[in-house]
């Protein structure tokens, strides 16, 4: 069995002139960040590694999921195949994990994580919004074998208000 878990970045100010790779969380990204992350604690669920996307706003979204889920740094990896808005780059870093991770959390971007969600879950998604997390399941022992799974929960901003 392997758990595949997607989140969206928080969202993000459009306020300061930078770069896309830079943009930051907007307070209100910040504050619906803790509260999906804190329900994800409640959860108990067993994470073997974290990965993010390289960009400012999903790192730091990553970061506020890490403090707390009390999450081990050393089990975390930032790589730019999840600066991916396709979702082709994201379909190929899963099918790429070591099967040695059961459970993987991994932190990016729309459209991306609604189209992975959409191809590989188990319900329609009209879209993954900022913060939002979905949870997928697969019946296989190998993540190159990944073509349909569950979606075994989705934990939006809205449904926690």
């Amino acid at each position: 069995m392997k758990t595949l878990i997607l989140v969206r970045h928080g969202k993000s100010s459009w306020d300061c002139p930078v770069d896309d790779m830079d943009r930051p969380l907007e307070e209100r990204g910040i504050k619906e960040a803790h509260r999906v992350a804190t329900e994800l604690k409640a959860q108990n669920l067993k994470i073997d590694t974290v990965y993010a996307s390289p960009a400012s706003r999903a790192l730091m979204t990553c970061m506020i999921f890490l403090r707390e889920l009390k999450f081990p740094y050393g089990l975390f990896h930032c790589t730019n195949e999840l600066y991916d808005f396709s979702g082709e780059n994201v379909f190929q870093f899963v099918r790429q994990l070591n099967n040695s991770h059961s459970s993987v959390i991994i932190f990016g971007h729309n459209y991306a994580f609604t189209n992975v969600a959409n191809k590989w879950g188990s319900i329609a998604i009209e879209n993954v919004p900022t913060s939002g997390l979905v949870q997928l399941d697969f019946n296989v022992s190998d993540w190159k074998s990944i073509i349909k799974g569950v979606t075994v929960q989705t934990i939006f901003p809205k449904q926690l208000k």
